[in-house]
């Protein structure tokens, strides 16, 4: 059974930035794609970034681009999201989630992914 670890969160004032990891238990870590996603209270939850196996491809949720950064270390079996220029609007939990091999659906969709972290509460903070 596959455990997703995250850590790094916390509370931060709008302008600040945190970086989030997530560690992940097993083998294989390298040929799995990863992915982002948060919920923010009343709401869905809701992507916001993922990489490929090998950082090929990166993909961001509008409201993030060009503030947050994903990335991934295979030989530590971690993934990380470096979170800057925070606004309130960040404030939510965020999980971290590993696709299902060949998924068919695409990263940015909560479809392709089959194993979830508890989740991390960010708090931004005006």
């Amino acid at each position: 059974q596959v455990q997703l670890a995250e850590s790094g969160g916390g509370l931060v004032q709008a302008g600040g930035s945190l970086r989030l990891s997530c560690v992940v238990s097993g083998r294989f870590f390298n040929i799995y794609a990863m992915g982002w996603f948060r919920q923010a209270p009343g709401k869905e939850r809701d992507f916001v970034a993922a990489t490929t196996w090998n950082t090929e491809a990166l993909y961001y949720a509008d409201s993030v681009k060009g503030r947050f950064t994903i990335s991934r270390d295979n030989a530590k079996n971690s993934m990380y999201l470096q979170m800057d220029n925070l606004k309130p609007e960040d404030t939510a939990i965020y999980y971290c989630a590993r696709a299902s091999y060949r998924s068919a659906y695409h990263l940015r969709l909560q479809g392709a992914y089959n194993s979830w972290g508890q989740g991390i509460q960010v708090t931004v903070s005006s």
